[in-house]
């Protein structure tokens, strides 16, 4: 499946790549408009990482026609990250007909800043804008 425009990734500056082979990896350099109040990076921005990810895995997989939705993502935070570059390496577990299920490592410098897994819908896809 051909790449698509992603302007949220391109809003936080979310690099995204899917391997091909059922996962994907999406890097992000913190900068200070990825910061919470407490001067660490807000947990959201965590979380946009794995649901993008997870998307860029997935859709690669999926048949002409189709389209993936979130259907929900449980994630863990472990640690607090202020400054550097973030990496999220998503990989699909099991896929179905209808349903697919992920799971996304957040690190930064080989230590586990969060962990998500994630359920998505395959149905679909909506006709395109005119």
């Amino acid at each position: 499946m051909a790449s698509r425009p992603h302007p949220f990734a391109d809003l936080i500056d979310l690099a995204v790549a899917p391997d091909g082979k059922g996962g994907s990896t999406a890097t992000l350099v913190v900068e200070h408009k990825h910061m919470n109040p407490h001067g660490v990076v807000h947990g959201a921005v965590i979380y946009a990482m794995a649901d993008t990810g997870m998307g860029a895995a997935l859709y690669p997989s999926l048949e002409t026609g189709q389209a993936c939705a979130t259907i929900e993502i449980k994630i863990s935070y472990f640690r607090p990250v202020a400054s550097g570059e973030i990496l999220c390496a998503t990989q699909i577990d099991n896929k179905g007909r209808s349903i697919a299920h992920l799971t996304s490592r957040i690190e930064q410098g080989g230590k586990l800043v969060a962990l998500a897994t994630g359920s998505f819908a395959i149905l679909a896809a909506p006709p395109a804008s005119a």
